[in-house]
């Protein structure tokens, strides 16, 4: 129960030093930051991997399960707003990738 509040105390922590500091980011930096946000959604599905390879309470499942679909969320809908972003900077006329 200890591991339980220990985790959930550094996940309130990061969550409102995360939201600190991407509150303050400049519109012009969004691209760099958004990258650094895939990787870090990456770092957080390894991690709710390795939750599901030890035998867990159905407590720790279900933060485990939601870990996971929101990471993945961040990361496909990264790809998919980069992907858009990088159309931008086509020249008119030239095939584009869709």
């Amino acid at each position: 129960m200890t591991d339980l509040i220990l985790l959930l105390g550094v996940f309130g922590f990061s969550f409102i030093v995360g939201y600190l500091l991407i509150s303050r980011v400049p519109p012009l930096l969004h691209t760099p930051l958004m990258s650094m946000t895939n990787a870090i959604s990456a770092v957080t599905i390894l991690g709710a991997l390795l939750l599901f390879s030890v035998e867990s309470g159905p407590f720790e499942a279900v933060l485990g399960a939601v870990a996971l679909l929101t990471a993945a969320f961040n990361v496909i809908g990264g790809f998919a707003i980069t992907g858009r972003m990088l159309l931008l900077f086509r020249k008119k006329g030239t095939d584009s990738i869709k």
